[in-house]
């Protein structure tokens, strides 16, 4: 029986374990803040069943903005949480890299918060656009360097976590992209909501489209 090897700071790799029940947690208190930010009905919003259908068709924006925010951490934490199973160990880079990640994961609320109160500002959707844009991006380096340096897990195929920061990098674009646009028509929030088209199939067209010759750093040093 062998024994397993635990991750340890001073040999340059680090728990993929413990990372993932740090991000879980942040990524948990900020789903939970999304809904934190929705204005409440209070005096005559209340008074009758028109009053409060009018507050609630008022804050409509409110609501579409917490759905859309909610699944989009939502998305991020189900890849993250298959990310963890696929890695033995994580290195300092990949480590490193998960820093953005969850500052701009624990941000989005703000940015949700202020869109949903003013969807027709424009300051307003690129605010939220350019902050998922550094989140999704943030994701596709944190994949990124996980799949050059860090150590998978046995059976785990590189080319998938490779295939997923390629997606990842799609929906960056798509939000980048929109940050600006918004600024000439201000629907183009709209887009938002077809973003996992853009990963699946923008993804699979990033994977065509790079170079196969890059060599993981981790096989390369276990050859």
């Amino acid at each position: 029986m062998t024994d397993r090897v635990v991750p340890s700071a001073e040999d340059g790799f680090f728990s993929a374990h413990r990372m993932g029940a740090f991000a879980d947690a942040v990524l948990a208190i900020a789903i939970t803040l999304l809904v934190i930010e929705i204005k409440r009905p209070e005096g005559a919003e209340l008074a009758s069943p028109h009053a409060l259908a009018e507050f609630l068709w008022h804050e409509k924006a409110s609501f579409v903005a917490f759905v859309l925010a909610f699944f989009l951490l939502w998305s991020v934490w189900r890849r993250h949480h298959i990310f963890i199973d696929e890695v033995e160990r994580l290195d300092r880079a990949t480590t490193a890299a998960h820093a953005p990640l969850l500052l701009f994961a624990a941000f989005l609320p703000f940015p949700t918060a202020i869109f949903g109160h003013a969807s027709d500002n424009k300051l307003a959707a690129c605010l939220f656009a350019a902050t998922a844009a550094a989140l999704f991006g943030s994701e596709a380096i944190m994949k990124e360097f996980a799949w050059r340096r860090a150590e998978l897990r046995p059976g785990v195929d590189p080319a998938k976590l490779r295939l997923s920061a390629n997606a990842s990098v799609a929906v960056t674009a798509v939000f980048a992209a929109t940050a600006g646009l918004v600024w000439v028509t201000p629907y183009i929030w709209y887009v938002w909501f077809f973003v996992p088209l853009a990963a699946s199939f923008g993804g699979k067209l990033l994977d065509r489209l790079r170079p196969e010759g890059t060599v993981r750093r981790a096989e390369h040093a276990q050859a």
